[in-house]
């Protein structure tokens, strides 16, 4: 799965190579600031690995797994989840290529429409273009689709968040409001209850559903 991730990462680190030693003004400073990006995303792929190794090493030098793995079926993954078109957007995202995010996922949903992770890509990388509205409609769409309390809690505060943002603040307080009923303690809507009654301040989409994606 990190197999499209790493080429983007490689044909960016070409194109700072090549570029970089003639490179002057603006472009130099657009290449320095993609050079650090993929700098720090290296790191954090490392230390992330390297802690997730030595738990998975613990866990199985403390556990007899034999037996479990012989006798357990291995779980279906939702099949979207192997397509290139997946696989590429996701990298599209971390990388912070949000329209390339876009194109990706739209061929998802094509063959799966109604995805969940599909479509959250989708709505936040659009969120991140500017393009609210648009973002608004894969939410919405996700709403019908949610069992899981807290996820549709999360998904009615960052619809919230994109009606406050338009200045439509009550229907926005609405959304704040079905977000608190179905989980009453998530933090982002009390904010953004505020926000609204302020008419003002930083509007707070959620870390949690951030760290979906």
């Amino acid at each position: 799965m990190f197999q499209h991730l790493f080429a983007e990462m490689n044909e960016m680190l070409q194109e700072i190579v090549t570029d970089f030693p003639t490179a002057e003004g603006t472009r130099r400073n657009e290449l320095l600031c993609k050079y650090n990006m993929l700098h720090r995303l290296s790191d954090n792929v490392m230390d992330e690995w390297l802690v997730f190794a030595e738990k998975l090493s613990n866990f199985r030098e403390h556990t007899d797994l034999s037996a479990e793995l012989e006798e357990k079926e291995p779980e279906k993954e939702a099949p979207e989840l192997s397509m290139d078109s997946f696989v590429r957007g996701q990298g599209y995202y971390k990388l912070l290529m949000y329209r390339k995010c876009i194109e990706q996922f739209k061929e998802v949903i094509l063959r799966y429409p109604d995805s969940l992770a599909a479509r959250l890509y989708l709505a936040m990388a659009y969120l991140q273009e500017g393009e609210g509205e648009t973002a608004w409609n894969h939410l919405d769409h996700m709403l019908a689709l949610i069992r899981e309390i807290k996820l549709k809690a999360m998904i009615y505060n960052a619809m919230g968040c994109i009606r406050a943002a338009q200045e439509r603040f009550n229907e926005a307080q609405e959304l704040f409001r079905l977000s608190l009923q179905l989980d009453p303690e998530l933090p982002e809507p009390i904010v953004n209850l505020e926000v609204c009654r302020r008419r003002g301040g930083k509007l707070q989409f959620g870390n949690q559903l951030v760290s979906l994606l």
